[in-house]
């Protein structure tokens, strides 16, 4: 037996089999590991299956993979029929093989950190742990932190559906309409989760949607007459209750992975039925209770206003678990049912650390509790206090702090946060989720709607649409690509579409004046491809009279660091994507479950491509912002600094975090400490180096 991928080693009619595998993953093939399974066998035309014994899943199936109810140490193959069935069975063993993006030792589980967190009722001075003898309820630690608030409860609504249908005709396309909306509901969550581990469940429920054994299984039903609500309906739920009826502690995560099928479930439900999913309206200081919550519930949650929840069914490795992480909120999963009894509005301390929801706390109680809060807020509060003050060293180096946004509402909020301007505009986001091209005058309104939210005096950065590669636009026709992430993308897309392209830039144009504008383009991998650029935006220039902005480039893939020299004869100004810029210095595609965690920005030869970009522009006295994830990275800021780095674009939450740190830096002894990581070996070694800097 080998735990290798290799070469199928038998023929069993008609189908090739593969070698053994020993699963890797320390709680089996969950929803997360099981989608990005499930995406690569869809890449091949053969018919895959996983083989466990004498039981088999469809590959290209998430609720089918899950089903299997593996744990780790299970014995898998793999088995294909079809023309580019030894391919498939390469591919997908070797993603088995390695875990299929999670970690590959047992005890290695995303709830690790949780699990050994400290106390949060533990003082930052001392480590003795405040006790708190009062009246509570005992749960898991799905996020730790501590909150004091207010009881609101929430019950999902009963939703009525005809059991019988019209054609099958007509109830398939209603599955197929409900499937496409919720897939673009889905959509919309995502781009308001910054985490990435939030996105990746999202995506596992994206997946679902397309699942070929539910949609057969729903479609079975629609033959028998069944209106397509209770057609879906019977078969999500049957796939849900055959997931939490499994047994044995090594079937704990799948069993919590029933909540996502039923998520993803009453999503089409309520679709087909024509009614609003319920939407939980929340009061300020609020500490939620519930017996489930989805992960769509929970990623539509009023952040302002929510300050934890509980809830009496889940565990720590829910994906309600891991948005509450992500979120930075505490919060409970399995809290004892007597949770589901407190009246509305009652007080309550809720500790995530300790796995407590104190219930019937005295006034002192509270008040050390509150105390603790106030702690861990005050430093955060300071940093908002001085936002509007500017970002210069101690040594007399502006630097300037800027946004990356998407709109107006979030250009407001960067200002009131202390931003500068806007150092990236995503234009991109008014061409998704839409089946034609915006307008000359939409784009305008969301453009001008932005200038004039900053003025006159501050910078707005427009990048022209950055599509193509991981980011298709469904009415967009590019071709089929072996790799787009080398091919059509960025400016390219704009190039090959310049109808399209011209009608962007004149709606951008028409911020000029409104706002020091700058604009952009991405992906610029040569210098024929900034001149075509730059002449068609001149021609629209001349055209419409607006000539009061600046020309810049993305600096994204290596061939523009190393010709940053002759990029800034040419270009006003570099903003640095830090994210493309790692992922193709170092070769690794920053979403492969495999690589990605390997994709460090702090790599040294990241910050070489960074400090040719600076020195090259230096020579032409030109600017360099970072608008990629490294700007909103405490532990980055002070190398971007002593590399060159003017202009940081962070996240509108991290303006003055960022600010409150360049304050505390010395440009001086940033250059020396840039100087000391760039010759480091390893993004490790650079990380260990740059841990005092770490927020």
């Amino acid at each position: 037996m080998t735990t290798a991928a290799t070469a199928p080693e038998g023929v069993s009619g008609g189908a090739l089999t593969g070698d053994a595998i020993r699963l890797p993953n320390a709680t089996g093939l969950h929803a997360r590991p099981a989608a990005l399974l499930v995406a690569l066998a869809k890449k091949y035309q053969s018919n895959i299956r996983l083989v466990r014994g004498t039981d088999e899943a469809n590959a290209k199936s998430v609720v089918s993979i899950m089903g299997l109810g593996t744990q780790h140490g299970d014995i898998l193959r793999v088995k294909a029929t079809g023309t580019d069935a030894a391919e498939a069975i390469s591919a997908i063993s070797a993603l088995l093989t390695e875990g299929c993006g999670e970690q590959r030792e047992p005890g290695s589980s995303a709830t690790a950190s949780v699990l050994t967190s400290l106390p949060l009722t533990a003082s930052t001075e001392s480590t003795q742990a405040t006790a708190v003898s009062v009246t509570a309820l005992a749960g898991v630690c799905a996020s730790p932190g501590l909150a004091v608030g207010r009881i609101v409860q929430f019950r999902q609504d009963v939703i009525v559906i005809a059991e019988t249908g019209e054609s099958i005709e007509l109830e398939r396309r209603k599955l197929e309409a409900a499937l496409d909306a919720a897939h673009v509901q889905i959509e919309a969550l995502k781009s308001r989760l910054s985490d990435p581990a939030g996105a990746k469940i999202l995506d596992a429920h994206q997946e679902l949607l397309q699942d070929p054994d539910l949609v057969e299984a729903a479609t079975a039903g629609m033959l028998q007459k069944q209106s397509a609500g209770h057609a879906w309906r019977a078969a999500f739920m049957r796939v849900s209750t055959r997931l939490e009826s499994l047994e044995g502690a090594h079937n704990a995560l799948l069993r919590e992975r029933g909540n996502d099928i039923r998520d993803v479930g009453r999503r089409v439900l309520s679709l087909l039925a024509g009614v609003k999913q319920v939407q939980i309206e929340l009061p300020q200081d609020a500490i939620l209770i519930a017996e489930e919550l989805t992960p769509s519930d929970t990623a539509s949650l009023d952040r302002s206003k929510l300050l934890g929840f509980c809830t009496t069914t889940g565990g720590a490795t829910s994906h309600v678990a891991i948005l509450a992480r992500s979120f930075g909120i505490p919060a409970l999963c399995g809290v004892d049912d007597a949770a589901l009894t407190l009246a509305e509005g009652t007080l309550v301390v809720l500790d995530g650390a300790q796995g407590l929801l104190h219930h019937q706390p005295t006034e002192a109680d509270v008040t050390r509790a509150q105390d603790r809060v106030a702690q861990q807020a005050a430093r955060r509060e300071q940093e908002k206090t001085l936002a509007k003050d500017a970002a210069v060293t101690t040594d007399g180096q502006r630097i300037e702090v800027v946004a990356n946004v998407r709109n107006a509402d979030e250009a407001r909020e960067a200002v009131a946060l202390g931003g500068e301007g806007v150092g990236l505009l995503r234009s991109e986001f008014l061409f998704d989720e839409r089946s034609t091209a915006p307008s000359e005058d939409e784009q305008a309104a969301a453009y001008v709607a932005v200038a004039d939210t900053l003025g006159a005096q501050r910078t707005l950065v427009i990048r022209t649409l950055d599509v193509g590669g991981d980011k298709p636009l469904p009415y967009l026709p590019l071709p089929k690509e072996d790799n787009p992430f080398l091919g059509l993308r960025g400016v390219r897309v704009s190039l090959d579409q310049p109808a399209m392209f011209r009608t962007q830039l004149r709606a951008i144009l028409r911020t000029a004046g409104k706002a020091r504008l700058h604009v952009m383009f991405p992906m610029i991998a040569t210098l024929e491809e900034l001149r075509e650029a730059k002449a068609i935006l001149a021609e629209e220039a001349a055209a419409t009279g607006h000539t009061d902005f600046k020309v810049g480039i993305m600096i994204e893939v290596p061939s523009a660091a190393l010709m940053a020299d002759q990029f800034a004869r040419e270009a006003d100004f570099f903003s640095i994507g830090t994210n493309d810029l790692t992922q193709y210095t170092l070769a690794m595609d920053r979403g492969h479950p495999k690589l990605a965690k390997k994709a460090d920005g702090l790599h040294p030869s990241v910050l070489k491509m960074i400090a040719l970009t600076c020195e090259g522009a230096a020579r032409h006295g030109k600017w360099v912002g970072v608008c990629g994830g490294m700007a909103s990275d405490a532990m980055a800021v002070p190398v971007l600094i002593g590399l060159g780095v003017q202009e940081l674009s962070a996240s509108v939450p991290a303006i003055p975090a960022i600010k409150a740190l360049v304050r505390r830096l010395s440009l001086a002894d940033c250059k020396l400490l840039a100087q000391e990581v760039i010759q480091l070996g390893t993004a490790t070694e650079v990380r260990a180096r740059l841990a005092a800097f770490a927020e």
